[in-house]
């Protein structure tokens, strides 16, 4: 790997291309590569066991590219699979979403004794109790509050928006608990809920502080590549470095739909994904597969 090579993000649908949009604010001019596993969405609903398997077949498929970082940008892969992952590409630097948003949660808690700090998130996340783990290591008397809320990934990947009375009502009921609990901080534990972001703010009020897991995923990847020299502004000069749009695209299923509802997420068009059948990544073997025991 080198500073010219690309970034590879990936998702199990379109939520993770608000972690596309927020490493092109912070690292202008890097290659991405974003790989979207529509066909076989959402993660959230599926076991520790699958969603692993899942995320090694899609590395495996990109690994080609020599990439010089990937990114999981799933709460729920993350929480899941990150572990298992690793050891499966040890010489393949692998980050996620969670300790950047549990550590962006502490912070904004400030110095409040014992600060109520909610997730909201998908079920499969809240199961794994990830962001509680990472948040009390940091903090150990912090009082947490979680949220499941199951409907928002698809209705956000229907295309709805915060005008939508369905999207309203539903991010209304989740957050409902979350205020009588009077939560200081609220982390959107899904990187789908950013598109929804200001209708959570206009609900929640200026009292509670959101979390953007997309927004601190970025930070922290480019920190990442900074400290190992690998970040392409390191190297070369603004007027060499690629176009700020340089995004090449993969999905499972769909291609058309993918390309004509990530414009909402990304604020600008895309070229048409490339097609990747489930198949040819069931066919994918980690380079370096290490036996890794999952739990249920």
């Amino acid at each position: 790997m080198s500073p010219q090579s690309p970034i590879i993000v990936l998702d199990s649908g379109l939520g993770g291309l608000t972690v596309v949009r927020a490493l092109r604010a912070e690292l202008p001019g890097e290659d991405i590569l974003y790989f979207g596993d529509t066909a076989r969405l959402p993660y959230g609903s599926k076991t520790a066991s699958t969603v692993t398997a899942f995320v090694r077949q899609i590395i495996s498929y990109l690994r080609p590219f020599d990439p010089k970082h990937v990114v999981i940008a799933c709460n729920t892969a993350t929480a899941l699979a990150l572990p298992a992952v690793r050891a499966s590409f040890p010489d393949l630097p692998i980050s996620g979403v969670v300790e950047p948003g549990a550590k962006a949660a502490v912070a904004a808690a400030g110095a409040k004794p014992i600060p109520i700090i909610g997730i909201m998130a998908t079920e499969a996340t809240i199961r794994s109790r990830a962001y509680e783990k990472a948040i009390h290591r940091r903090r150990h008397h912090a009082r947490m509050v979680l949220q499941p809320a199951p409907l928002l990934v698809p209705i956000i990947e229907e295309g709805r928006t915060n005008k939508d009375p369905l999207v309203r009502l539903a991010v209304k009921q989740y957050l409902s608990g979350l205020m009588q609990h009077k939560v200081d901080v609220l982390v959107l534990g899904c990187t789908h809920y950013p598109i929804l972001r200001e209708l959570i703010a206009e609900i929640v009020g200026s009292e509670m502080k959101v979390i953007d897991s997309a927004e601190q995923c970025a930070q922290d990847v480019a920190h990442r590549l900074r400290a190992r020299g690998l970040a392409r502004q390191q190297h070369e000069p603004a007027d060499q470095l690629p176009a700020p749009n340089s995004l090449r695209t993969f999905v499972t299923d769909d291609p058309p739909r993918f390309k004509r509802l990530a414009t909402r997420f990304l604020g600008l068009g895309i070229d048409l994904p490339t097609w990747v059948s489930p198949d040819e990544l069931y066919q994918q073997q980690p380079s370096h597969p290490v036996p890794v025991s999952i739990p249920a």
